[in-house]
């Protein structure tokens, strides 16, 4: 997105304004959300049952299996999870089952909306309900929005927020069509408790920028093309993959942990994943997904909210073939 000359001369004047007050104390430590910058994160989906309401005792399931499986933790209600598909009150219940069933995973919770009311109540609950960071897609109905009117949503959403909670950035413009750019990153660089962002875009030499830009922030990577890269810099990552594929995932930041080679994971990985898309059961659709999830934990199934479809009986079966196929593989 081009800056505007209004947006330019919007951001000069806060600089201006800074300037202005004369010397600055010493700037307090940045707050990440996590210790280590390396974390696997499942961009976790919500469980709902055939009557498509959230199911927390399924949902508690689910954050146990991510646990067993080597997660060191869990974005609630991202896009995997269909934020856009649960009002505000539902959201507040799914954090809450998050909070008292995280069992040491790091918790970070999706509370953004269109609106800033709305993700400020969000984004607090989050904080008093075990999240250590909120995920905070910019506000999206309005599009092209200018610079400066994006800077000052989340300045009001900064100023609303205790320094104890880490926010980041959602940069999914494939689904937003409102990008992060690093010009709104340098302009909120000032406050401690910005702690990086989640890009879910397939654009290699942009995520590469961004990673260059702000190495003392935590630029997740959101797929997994960018997986190898990601911890080659010291980043972490937020997968939706990583609902069928917990363990795979899990054995790459384990062999980066142990000082490995991370390439032969990462592949065993990509194979099983490319295993699963070529037999037909188009698990990167939410109703499938949710299907595969649910047959690895030997549950009952999972059910999407329209207008995302529930999974067919053709892709059942290609999902089942592909789960014993990966067992055999080991």
């Amino acid at each position: 997105m081009e800056t505007t000359r209004r947006d330019a001369l919007a951001l000069m004047g806060g600089v201006a304004a800074l300037a202005a007050a004369g010397p600055a104390a010493a700037a307090p430590a940045r707050n990440l959300g996590s210790k280590a910058k390396t974390l696997f994160w499942v961009a976790s989906v919500t469980p709902c049952d055939k009557n498509l309401k959230f199911d927390p005792g399924a949902f508690k399931d689910v954050l146990a299996w991510f646990k067993h499986n080597g997660a060191d933790g869990v974005v609630v209600l991202g896009s995997t999870g269909e934020y856009p598909s649960f009002n505000t009150e539902e959201r507040m219940q799914i954090m809450e089952v998050a909070g008292k069933n995280k069992d040491g995973m790091n918790i970070i919770c999706s509370t953004g909306t269109s609106d800033l009311p709305d993700t400020i109540a969000l984004s607090k609950h989050a904080a008093d309900h075990g999240a250590e960071g909120v995920l905070v897609i910019p506000p999206f109905y309005y599009k092209q929005p200018p610079l400066a009117g994006l800077l000052r949503y989340y300045s009001m959403l900064f100023d609303a927020l205790p320094q104890s909670l880490a926010v980041n950035l959602y940069h999914f413009p494939s689904m937003s069509a409102v990008p992060v750019t690093t010009a709104l990153l340098n302009a909120l660089k000032h406050y401690p408790n910005l702690a990086g962002i989640k890009d879910s875009e397939d654009n290699m030499p942009e995520y590469v920028d961004f990673v260059k830009d702000f190495p003392e922030l935590n630029m997740r990577t959101g797929t997994d093309l960018k997986l190898e890269y990601a911890l080659q810099k010291g980043m972490g990552a937020i997968l939706a993959e990583g609902n069928i594929f917990t363990r795979q995932i899990a054995d790459v930041f384990a062999a980066y942990r142990a000082g490995k080679d991370i390439h032969a994971p990462y592949q065993k990985f990509e194979a099983q994943m490319n295993l699963m898309r070529k037999l037909g059961g188009e698990i990167d659709s939410y109703g499938p997904m949710k299907y595969a999830l649910a047959q690895e934990m030997g549950a009952p199934q999972f059910y999407p909210r329209p207008p995302n479809l529930d999974v067919t009986e053709a892709q059942k079966a290609a999902i089942r073939k592909g789960l014993a196929q990966i067992k055999d593989m080991g």
